[in-house]
C-alpha cells in the first residue's frame, strides 16, 4: 500500500530539544512506526513549519491513502480557526483523489508552553478541531480528532514528546484497522 503522510513539523518527526530543525531517531517518529507495524511504503511529506497550502502538491499517482494533519502553523501565525478551516477546505478541494483516500487528521489541541502563551491559541486549536470535523463530514472524508488521543506535547505546547510520537502512532493504526 502506497501512503502519503502530509503535514507539519509534527509528521516531520521534529525533535524540539535540537537547535537546527532536527529529527527524533525513526523509532519515535509517529510516521516510521506506522510504516514498521504495516509494512506499507509510507512517503514522509511532513515539513516544519508548513501552513495549509494554496494549491495541492503533486501526489504519485500510485497513492492508495493520503494521511493528512494540518493547522498548527495557521493558527501559531494568528489566522482564526475558521480563516485555517477555509483554507483547508480550498485545499482538500483541489487534491485529485477520492475522499475515500483522505484521512484527514485534527492535531492535538495545544497546551501552555514556550511557543504557546496563552489560552486563546488553546482554545483555537480546539475550535479547529472542531471545525475539520464538521468539514469532514460535510465533505465525506474519514476524519479523527487526534486530540482524543491524550497525546504527549513537549516543553513548547506544540511539538509531540517521543512518547507522544508513539502514542499517536499506536492509535492511527487502531483507527486503520477498522
Amino acid at each position: 500500500m502506497q501512503v502519503i503522510c502530509y503535514g507539519d513539523s509534527n509528521t516531520y518527526g521534529y525533535d524540539p530539544r535540537s537547535w537546527i530543525g532536527g529529527r527524533y531517531e525513526p523509532d519515535s517518529r509517529w510516521v516510521d512506526i506506522l510504516a514498521a507495524e504495516t509494512g506499507w511504503n509510507l512517503c514522509n511529506m511532513g515539513q516544519n513549519g508548513r501552513e495549509i497550502p494554496t494549491s495541492s502538491p503533486t501526489f504519485p499517482p500510485d497513492t492508495d491513502l493520503l494521511i493528512l494533519m494540518l493547522g498548527t502553523n495557521d493558527l501559531l501565525q494568528g489566522r482564526s480557526p475558521e480563516d485555517a478551516v477555509e483554507k483547508l477546505e480550498h485545499f482538500l478541494s483541489q487534491l485529485p483523489l477520492d475522499r475515500d483516500q483522505i484521512l484527514l487528521i485534527a492535531p492535538p489541541p495545544m497546551t501552555l508552553g514556550d511557543w504557546v502563551p496563552s489560552h486563546q491559541l488553546i482554545d483555537h486549536s480546539q475550535t479547529f478541531a472542531r471545525s475539520c470535523q464538521a468539514l469532514a463530514e460535510r465533505l465525506g472524508i474519514p476524519f479523527v480528532d487526534a486530540g482524543n488521543w491524550n497525546i504527549t506535547l513537549a516543553y513548547d505546547g506544540v511539538h509531540f514528546t517521543p512518547q507522544g510520537h508513539r502514542a499517536f502512532a499506536h492509535r492511527l493504526l487502531e483507527v486503520l484497522a477498522t
